[in-house]
């Protein structure tokens, strides 16, 4: 019957010789028909039939939402100001650490070298600006989404695109772990009692943004809005309070414990210190990638949005880096050297007191945006890799969009690896920093030099490619130079490993692209070409372990798609032979009988090669294996069986010229074909 038709039944009255028709529509409960075989799946085909499957259903209603059809996907974009705490939270969130990380290692040549934490901030504010207004050149040239990897492939070919996406992929791994792992140092600044469970806090609050991303985008965003912006009340009031206390003279003293000072100046003040504490701090650049990239979130007109959002988010970051580098100078707070106190704790009560209600409020907000910054990586490591998928550099399973229209695959991979890097650095903000930042600046440069390209390609159309092409120059020269100090700075330290993983990376993708080419190749079909060819009838196989319903259906089955059927039958010893034997002459079935004995007991073994030797009889024709099963009513009952059927079928699966039909015969509904 065809979709869309119905079906005519003649049914008999209460009266004797009344009778009338009535009219089946089949189709009608889960589909919806458009026009002639076009049918539209209602939302009921996804309800589970059994009792364990509907309350899985009802787990996943309640921990990630009903599913969100198709059709509306475009109320599913994010307004700008959803879109600053998505796409912008990563980067304003590393305010709370950069200007530790820059002290962390000046403090080793002593510490006097902290006069140096300033000019380090603002050197990164320069770079910041000069990326900031480089992206919004990428922004208006690619307003469906111009990450790294888009631009990098469309200009300057596959392999520097791969570059770019395998380093954004390994940073977006990595902004998860070091932003969740520093936003559970600030909440055990205030409980330090907290501070040796810190590796099981970071996995859960890992655990729950997966749950909370498979939910859509849009709603992640209005779930992780209102930290965003809290932090930045709470900080901006911090640091207003706090310049306004130097402009009047009135700073608190501030006073480090003894064994904190005592701890530093173990490195003499040199070049290579200061490139290592800039590249510390250029982790704040992190993030300005995911604006460019996830364009295609935003509600129209898209690209403007997009480029409003990247500016507030520079101009939010910077401030808050300035501020709390200058602030932290004057104090001259020093980082803790045991990393249970956080350089914007340090601060927080030595501007407001310690325990006050505003301190609270500081460590808390910042813990908080610090564990959703990482959520920048969730929107945008699924959507890159779905990219990446979409060209065959990934397995096609990260293209999968779930009921909620969120790229799951990406989401889960995301959040079992990054939850793997912090158990295995143990949430330590310090050790997982050196593995930061190389990736995004190899993106960065990689994207910029295919702008310029871009540009130089487009110089006989765009009249103004020259005004056009300078901002990106300047990007793809100041990333590169960072790319370079930060590789060369934060080698020893772990960027080897980074450095090492992404040509590997790249390389495995290569691999993936070469597998999705070669089975397109052999798979394509033309359209001259006949489709259908006449094949042989197959040869077909039905093993039998003993005469029952079940294994009448598969007979029958197999007589009606081939009139070469032969049933084989695997004994233990000749006794059972014998007795098989006898019985099938009992049932008198027009189809023909082969006992193989098996002395060892084998059972799948003996009938592959019994199989490979009907196949060499004649190559031409296919083999087809019709298996009899039966199904238990209940779930449990599958562990009182040996799942014979089961294995053979694994078997076959991967043997040439074979075709296996699993025929099941359900216990009391009967036969039915599958």
């Amino acid at each position: 019957m065809r979709p869309g038709e119905v079906r005519r039944e003649v049914v008999r009255g209460h009266h004797p010789g009344e009778q009338y028709i009535r009219i089946v529509r089949p189709f009608a409960r889960d589909f919806r028909r458009v026009d002639r075989g076009l049918l539209v799946a209602r939302e009921a085909v996804l309800e589970p039939k059994g009792r364990i499957g509907k309350v899985w259903r009802a787990i996943r209603r309640v921990l990630i939402g009903p599913p969100i059809p198709s059709a509306h996907e475009i109320h599913e974009r994010l307004t700008k100001v959803k879109a600053l705490a998505i796409f912008a939270s990563d980067n304003i969130s590393s305010s709370a650490y950069a200007t530790e990380e820059i002290m962390r290692v000046l403090v080793l040549a002593g510490i006097g070298a902290l006069a140096l934490t300033l000019p380090i901030t603002l050197a990164i504010i320069v770079v910041l600006a000069i990326v900031v207004t480089s992206y919004q050149q990428t922004i208006r040239a690619y307003p469906r989404g111009g990450g790294s990897y888009i631009v990098a492939s469309d200009n300057l070919g596959p392999l520097p695109g791969l570059i770019a996406g395998a380093a954004l992929l390994t940073d977006y791994v990595l902004t998860v772990s070091v932003s969740i792992s520093a936003g559970v140092a600030a909440l055990t600044s205030l409980f330090p009692a907290l501070f040796a469970q810190r590796v099981a806090l970071a996995v859960a609050f890992v655990v729950l943004l997966c749950l909370g991303n498979l939910r859509g985008i849009r709603e992640s965003g209005t779930i992780f809005a209102a930290p965003t912006y809290v932090y930045l009340a709470a900080i901006f009031g911090l640091l207003g309070y706090g310049l306004l206390l130097f402009a009047t003279g009135n700073l608190p003293s501030y006073e480090a414990p003894t064994e904190w000072r005592e701890a530093h100046g173990v490195e003499a003040l040199g070049l290579l210190l200061l490139l290592r504490a800039f590249a510390s701090g250029a982790v704040a650049l992190t993030g300005v990638e995911a604006v460019s990239d996830g364009v295609p979130a935003f509600k129209p007109p898209e690209a403007r949005n997009a480029q409003i959002v990247l500016i507030l988010m520079g101009t939010f970051f910077g401030a808050i880096f300035l501020g709390m580098s200058f602030l932290a100078g004057q104090l001259g707070i020093l980082p803790d050297p045991s990393e249970q106190e956080t350089v914007v704790s340090q601060l927080t009560r030595t501007l407001v007191g310690v325990g006050t209600p505003y301190h609270y409020l500081v460590q808390f907000s910042t813990a908080l945006l610090l564990v959703l910054a990482a959520n920048t990586a969730f929107a945008d490591f699924p959507r890159l890799a779905s990219f990446l998928a979409r060209d065959h550099y990934l397995p096609r399973q990260f293209l999968f969009r779930g009921e909620r229209l969120a790229f799951g695959v990406g989401i889960v991979v995301l959040a079992a690896v990054a939850a793997t890097l912090i158990v295995s650095f143990q949430g330590s903000v310090t050790n997982l920093i050196p593995l930061y930042t190389v990736g995004v600046f190899v993106a960065f440069t990689l994207s910029q030099s295919g702008m310029v390209w871009r540009w130089w390609r487009l110089r006989h159309e765009e009249q103004s490619w020259r005004r056009r092409a300078f901002p990106n120059t300047v990007g793809a020269i100041a990333t590169g130079i960072v790319a370079v100090v930060v590789g060369i700075a934060k080698f020893a330290l772990g960027a080897w490993m980074v450095l090492v993983l992404i040509p590997l990376f790249v390389l495995v993708m290569l691999g993936i692209h070469r597998h999705y080419s070669t089975l397109s190749r052999e798979l394509a079909v033309q359209p001259g070409e006949t489709v259908l060819p006449d094949n042989l009838p197959p040869a077909v196989v039905v093993p039998l372990s003993r005469m029952d319903r079940a294994a009448v259906a598969a007979l029958s089955f197999a007589r009606s798609i081939s009139s070469d059927v032969t049933a084989v039958h695997i004994s233990d010893t000749r006794e059972d032979a014998e007795a098989f034997r006898r019985l099938w002459e009992e049932f008198n079935l027009p189809v023909p009988l082969v006992i193989v004995d098996s002395p060892y007991r084998a059972l799948v073994e003996p009938l592959l090669a019994y199989i490979d030797a009907v196949d060499q009889l004649d190559p031409q024709r296919p083999v087809a294996v019709v298996l009899s099963e039966f199904v238990p009513r209940h779930w449990w009952e599958y562990l009182l069986h040996n799942q014979s059927a089961l294995r053979l079928k694994l078997k076959l699966f991967f043997r040439p010229n074979t075709i296996v039909v699993d025929v099941p015969y359900y216990l009391g509904h009967g036969f039915r074909v599958k």
